[in-house]
């Protein structure tokens, strides 16, 4: 069934009109990813022609989507809005508090056991206010995404990272913090810097064991982890057209690992094929009729480097399977090329384990052709080296899978299968032995690979690849193996080899599921009560922030961040998901991955009161309790990876006053925004190398705080010498109101007391 069929039949309605205007205005053709953003204008037609990576621009998205992790937040900002309703369709997925452990069935009634207080927390919310929920186990938010509500020519955002899968169906699906989702389900615009546009062409025909992941491990090598920071990139070409609709959401999906805002494809014979076969003939019949809006123009895609910002061109047929890692995943090394590279490196060639699924890669499909593997190896007499674990992307895949005979080829290779849900991918993984730190190798189809991400062991090397190319490797327990040309003994003794894999990009007898684990909201959610215990150590309502302020003087450094620091770093996912609805708690995990410049350690940091070396949640609140600001030092990318809020909102609870790095990531630089936080850049990147562990900081010009006005900032070193340094930032007029007020919550709740 198609949900919220009358608002895409609005968006379809209003798309001709409102791209040929913006057409006018810009003059020349457009990129789908014009066309999707003009459409979504707040104000409505076009009426200038915005500048890329520049102009911030109000839009009005489509629809939202929450995971649970993520939702508690969000929604606990909502609930002091002042709002009865959310004002746009919006659903709630539980999929990130599940961990694995044992086995589907035990996992989920242990996660059921232990975080009932907060799924009831977000079924009641979700009750009060219209949102649509998605019990645990129902599938992992991206794929169920996909199947449900992505559509061609949409605008989404969402509170993870990821939400980009949904470019797969020709959506701009944008992960945001959480106070950027309460926004617009407040009724509000959502505000975004107009996306510079990065193009990719894609020429030839996957064939082999060559596979859709394999295209964004190839452009992550190209354009690492920060090249696509500000930009949208549109896929396009006759090697686009010949791709599956979830092949497609797999690469849109990784574009977070390259920094892209979003990435999509424009509507083809694929996504019509993917949108009937999940019931939804009536988006189809629509799209249909404005199937020239749905993608990029000719002239666009005939002449790219006139249109986009940048243009990368692969040819599927010569691109070769990728490994992908370790400890980024923009590390790529292509298949048959691992041995000389892993030793170089001194990376372990023995695999430990193969898992499959995730957001990434959890379609039918993709256990399809990686089932194809594994049949080969029943049938070939191999048995796996290396333990086998696999995520199904929703319910409905599971049960058809299941029914189709899938699911028990794997278990045939004593395959674990877990719940349908994150599970390792962030961190929700009770692995046997990881505590011991043991150096090793996995494998996996997930996005990302940072350390300690999956299992919490800082020296688990962690390599992305699709899910074939898993399953193989897996098998032989060898990171170096190649299956296009090497063998593999049986347990008969004798040389066998692994065919190329098969797959069916929709299952052929239909999808099918008996219970998909979706709840309608109530119409009147009124009379509902949401209850959070004030004892609670999972949930806690939230105190309105307190304004900064235009006078900071005498801040501590309390931490200098050296190299790498992702969200990972500055707010650990794993046993930390628990706390993502207790602000006060899951603080206590304020940066404590990040590695300290001066003495290279991880949560271990100088307390100026006392000289004493301590954790960093604890020097932050000996700061806080004295009254004492502090200040945050970061390198390049600072705060890439997940989009979760609490990277900001801890260091903003603990008293830190401004973040200060070579350069950040988007989604980071936008949430310590909205938490009414300073988020600034060197003007001279090497003014990083100025501060020393003893700083103290003064802000100069605070009071004269402006849109493209640099702020000026004193560094007083121990010994009573000073530097004046100049800090770039990029708040406009609205931001700055939002920093003024103490957050942009406290800005819409003030709005609506009006």
């Amino acid at each position: 069934m198609a949900f919220d069929i009358e608002m895409i039949k609005g968006v379809y309605g209003r798309m001709a009109e409102r791209v040929d205007a913006a057409k006018s205005i810009v003059g020349k053709p457009l990129t789908l990813a014009e066309k999707i953003l003009y459409n979504h204008l707040w104000d409505g037609k076009a009426t200038t022609a915005f500048e890329r990576g520049k102009d911030y621009v109000d839009f009005a998205p489509d629809r939202i989507a929450c995971q649970d992790a993520t939702a508690q937040m969000a929604l606990l900002q909502f609930m002091q809005a002042g709002k009865n309703k959310v004002a746009v369709p919006t659903t709630v997925h539980c999929d990130h508090l599940i961990q694995a452990k044992i086995g589907a069935d035990k996992d989920l009634q242990a996660a059921l056991n232990n975080s009932s207080e907060v799924f009831n927390f977000l079924a009641s919310v979700s009750n009060k206010y219209g949102i649509g929920f998605w019990k645990p186990g129902a599938g992992i938010i991206h794929q169920v995404v996909l199947e449900n509500y992505a559509f061609p020519g949409g605008m989404m955002i969402g509170t993870d990272s990821h939400t980009v899968n949904a470019g797969g169906l020709g959506m701009i699906a944008i992960g945001v913090g959480g106070a950027d989702a309460v926004d617009v389900m407040a009724g509000m615009a959502w505000e975004l810097k107009f996306p510079k546009l990065i193009g990719v062409k894609l020429t030839g025909k996957l064939s082999g064991w060559s596979a859709p992941k394999d295209v964004i491990l190839k452009v992550a090598g190209i354009l690492t982890v920060k090249g696509g920071t500000g930009c949208i990139v549109e896929y396009f070409g006759e090697g686009a057209k010949s791709l599956s609709a979830t092949g497609k959401g797999t690469i849109c999906n990784m574009g977070a690992e390259i920094g892209a805002t979003t990435s999509t494809f424009g509507y083809d014979a694929s996504m019509e094929r993917y949108l009937r076969s999940t019931d939804r003939n009536e988006i189809a019949d629509e799209a249909n009729k404005i199937a020239s809006y749905l993608t990029g123009d000719d002239e666009v895609y005939a002449n790219p480097e006139k249109y986009f910002d940048q243009v990368i061109e692969i040819n599927l047929s010569e691109l070769k399977p990728h490994l992908n890692g370790p400890f980024t995943p923009d590390l790529t090394t292509v298949v048959g090329e691992m041995t000389e590279k892993a030793t170089k490196n001194d990376w372990p060639l023995k695999v430990e384990w193969g898992l499959i699924g995730s957001c990434t890669n959890s379609s039918y499909e993709d256990l399809s052709r990686a089932a194809s593997v594994a049949k080969q190896a029943v049938d070939k007499g191999l048995v796996a080296k290396a333990e086998f674990g696999i995520n199904p992307g929703s319910e409905q895949v599971r049960y058809t899978a299941d029914r189709d005979g899938l699911l028990k080829i794997f278990e045939d290779l004593d395959a674990k299968i877990f719940t349908n849900a994150c599970g390792p991918c962030i961190g929700q993984w009770d692995r046997e032995g990881a505590s011991k730190q043991e150096k090793n190798t996995i494998i996996h189809s997930f996005n990302r690979n940072f350390s300690k991400r999956a299992d919490g062991n800082p020296n688990t090397h962690a390599f992305v690849a699709s899910p074939e190319m898993v399953a193989a490797i897996a098998i032989a327990g060898r990171l170096d193996f190649n299956p296009m040309t090497d063998t593999l003994i049986n347990k008969n003794g004798e040389e066998v080899t692994f065919d190329e894999p098969t797959g069916l990009e929709l299952p052929p007898k239909g999808f099918a599921v008996e219970d998909a684990g979706y709840e309608a909201p109530y119409e009147d959610g009124s009379g509902v009560s949401v209850i959070v215990k004030p004892d609670s150590d999972r949930l806690q309502l939230l105190t309105p922030f307190e304004p900064i302020g235009n006078s900071i003087t005498n801040a501590k450094l309390l931490i200098k961040a050296f190299g790498k620091c992702t969200t990972d770093h500055i707010s650990m996912a794993g046993p930390w998901l628990r706390y993502r609805g207790h602000l006060d708690n899951i603080s206590n995990n304020c940066l404590i991955g990040a590695v300290n410049a001066f003495n290279k350690e991880t949560n271990s940091v100088k307390n100026q009161l006392t000289g004493e070396y301590g954790p960093v949640p604890d020097t932050a609140r000996a700061y806080k309790a004295a009254g004492v600001k502090s200040i945050v030092i970061g390198d390049h990318n600072y705060g890439e990876g997940s989009s979760r809020e609490h990277a900001a909102m801890e260091p903003r609870h603990l008293g830190v006053a401004a973040v200060i790095v070579k350069s950040f990531a988007r989604i980071h630089e936008t949430n310590l925004k909205k938490q009414g936080m300073l988020g600034l850049t060197f003007a001279n990147e090497t003014d990083y190398d100025l501060i020393q562990e003893n700083d103290s900081f003064n802000f100069i010009d605070l009071n004269e705080f402006a849109p493209g006005k640099q702020l000026t900032l004193e560094i007083v070193h121990e010994n009573g010498n000073k530097d004046i340094i100049k800090l770039n930032h990029t708040y406009n007029q609205g931001q700055i109101a939002w920093y003024n007020e103490g957050s942009a919550l406290n800005l819409i709740k003030k709005e609506n007391a009006c």
